[in-house]
């Protein structure tokens, strides 16, 4: 098998030449700007380290590389890189999981060499280091909550730089509480908001008869029924949303959120085909079932402090709030015949939660893409909001459902 690399030369590209695949991965792995140094391992000749041709490189070359340029590293990719060396039975390393592990990439070559290395991994717990700042404290802090294997806690704290910040979780948090104060203001009341009767004349709450209204499946989360509803919102949303969209990013604990926020308009108007929808909690259960699952399936790994009382204290909080709903959905309506927001869409964010949010939670700097379970539960939520789709096109009116008047 041969590879080409272009070098430079006096600012002009030569023609490609014919170089072995490990130094080609290595050219590739250089490219990167993951390392401080642009020269942490030379390039050497093709005869030196991959005589054979083969695309891999002896354990004992490999440790003398890491022996030369290992100051020039992060102290726990040295360790890891070290453990990966020494766990190799057949005696020889593949250039492209060591490129991967460089570039962070999510891959599963990224996965296969990180485990392979943690089996080896003989180095003081991340607890135990000393003389951090406060900022390091707290990624610390987050890696211990919500990451299960040392190895991945350790490559974590040397990666994590707060750019960009969790900024997802903060916005949407932001125009929840902005939203409900505008509300509050304008209805005269922050204790159950929706006993006013314009409540529900928002362009922003899901309702039965205005179900053709697209953006109403997801805007209803801006709207909560009083103070007592979004502050246990709220509190979870922090507490549980941060950290994870510090170590998953943005984008994952957003697709987690806003696939739990559909999911719980549209059970809500497949289950309980007459009642409003108002409030986070199909988001913010998504992103909490998700995190409890991963804790429990990683109970052994799991390194926080306290887990079992803080566990027991998250379970509580869900059902002081899943309780709440329930009563007020079954409390006479302040202005029948429209009967108080659903408590569905807490389920649905729950099954978001335990399906999609466990994939991606258990897939730490891995892609989602080539994780088959991810496509199935994908696939399957997919199917669930078609039939959704169609269910509210043609159920209520095959079903002769009494939807209450538009407010």
């Amino acid at each position: 098998m041969e590879e080409s690399s272009p070098r430079m030369t006096g600012g002009t590209r030569e023609a490609p030449v014919n170089i072995s695949p490990a130094v080609a991965a290595h050219a590739e792995g250089e490219e990167i700007e993951v390392l401080e140094s642009t020269d942490v391992l030379p390039v050497a000749p093709e005869e030196v380290y991959d005589p054979e041709n083969s695309g891999f490189i002896s354990t004992e070359r490999f440790r003398d590389l890491l022996a030369t340029h290992g100051s020039e590293l992060d102290p726990h990719k040295l360790e890891v890189l070290l453990a990966l060396a020494d766990g190799n039975a057949d005696g020889k390393i593949c250039y492209q999981d060591f490129v991967n592990l460089m570039s962070n990439k999510r891959s599963n070559s990224f996965r296969r060499a990180i485990l392979q290395g943690s089996r080896q991994l003989k180095g003081c717990s991340l607890r135990d280091e000393v003389g951090l700042g406060l900022s390091q404290r707290l990624v610390r802090h987050v890696a211990y909550e919500t990451l299960p294997r040392e190895v991945d806690r350790k490559w974590y704290f040397d990666s994590y730089t707060y750019c960009p910040p969790p900024w997802f979780i903060l916005a949407i948090t932001i125009a929840e509480v902005a939203v409900f104060m505008y509300y509050g203001i304008q209805l005269d009341r922050l204790v159950l908001q929706v006993s006013s009767p314009s409540f529900l004349k928002s362009p922003l709450p899901y309702h039965p008869q205005l179900r053709t209204q697209a953006w109403r499946y997801f805007s209803y989360v801006f709207m909560h029924t009083g103070i007592e509803h979004l502050s246990l919102n709220m509190a979870m949303q922090l507490l549980v949303g941060v950290p994870l969209e510090m170590v998953h990013g943005a984008l994952r604990i957003g697709l987690i959120y806003v696939c739990g926020v559909l999911a719980g308009s549209l059970a809500v108007s497949v289950t309980d085909m007459t009642a409003p929808v108002v409030g986070s909690s199909g988001g913010v259960y998504a992103l909490v079932s998700a995190h409890l699952a991963n804790v429990v399936m990683n109970w052994s790994g799991m390194k926080c402090q306290f887990k079992l009382f803080r566990m027991a204290m998250a379970l509580v909080c869900m059902s002081v709030e899943f309780g709440r709903a329930v009563w007020l959905r079954f409390y006479p309506p302040a202005f029948p015949p429209c009967p108080n927001p659903s408590f569905v869409a807490h389920l649905g964010g729950v099954l978001v939660g335990l399906t999609l949010g466990v994939v991606v939670l258990q897939n730490y700097e891995q892609r989602l893409q080539e994780q088959s379970l991810f496509w199935i539960f994908f696939c399957v939520y997919t199917l669930f909001v078609l039939c959704a789709v169609f269910w509210n096109i043609f159920a209520y009116s095959l079903l002769d459902v009494r939807i209450p008047p538009a407010p």
